[in-house]
């Protein structure tokens, strides 16, 4: 009989346990979750932004580091917040208040390129600059790098040629992108990172 309410005991520990650790997880994803809404938002109210200066690579890269050992969220997270904020940019180009659509044509490519970043995400070590650093500089190359290549061998609006001059224009024309895109990961990077922190630090002091 002591052995079957030991048994009993140690079950009901452990499922105390895996609650616990499924609602800490919760919190975090759900936290993560509303920030990287809220920088897709605030990029998309920004006005005259640079064209290239988006936070899409820098919520890829968080994502992936925040959600390392749960990596369906980690390609997830970034999807979701793009699609949550390119429909809020489709409804105010419908009721006529922008000239920029929230959809468009050759749209998914650019959705697998920005989740697919996540990856470098997942080499981020939090605590350590030099490690985020190398991820801020490695994402928007990565993305540059094949983004262009697609354009150009799938068409765009450069329509340059099918030959190796032609891909290496196309590159020279997405220079002033990749450069503002390097500079808003930084920036978007260092907000959510911070943000993230700030706010897990006080949950636990609160604790």
């Amino acid at each position: 009989m002591r052995k079957i309410d030991g048994t009993q005991n140690v079950t009901k520990y452990l499922f105390l346990f895996r609650n616990s650790i499924y609602m800490k997880i919760s919190r975090s994803i759900i936290v993560a979750l509303v920030l990287t809404i809220f920088a897709s938002a605030l990029y998309r109210i920004m006005p005259n932004r640079p064209m290239g200066f988006a936070p899409q690579i820098a919520i890829a890269l968080f994502s992936g580091a925040l959600c390392v050992r749960n990596k369906k969220w980690a390609f997830a997270m970034p999807l979701v917040s793009m699609f949550i904020s390119d429909l809020f940019f489709e409804v105010l180009y419908l009721n006529h208040l922008t000239d920029y659509q929230g959809f468009y044509s050759g749209q998914w490519l650019n959705y697998i390129l920005i989740a697919g970043l996540a990856v470098f995400g997942f080499l981020i070590q939090t605590k350590k600059i030099a490690s985020m650093s190398l991820a801020f500089l490695a994402g928007p190359t990565a993305y540059f790098i094949l983004s262009n290549f697609s354009v150009w061998a799938f068409g765009g609006g450069w329509n340059r040629p099918k030959t190796f001059t032609g891909l290496m224009q196309c590159y020279v024309d997405g220079v002033p992108f990749y450069a503002n895109s390097m500079i808003a990961t930084f920036i978007f990077g260092a907000v959510l990172f911070g943000a993230y922190s700030v706010l897990v630090n006080r949950k636990t002091a609160t604790a």
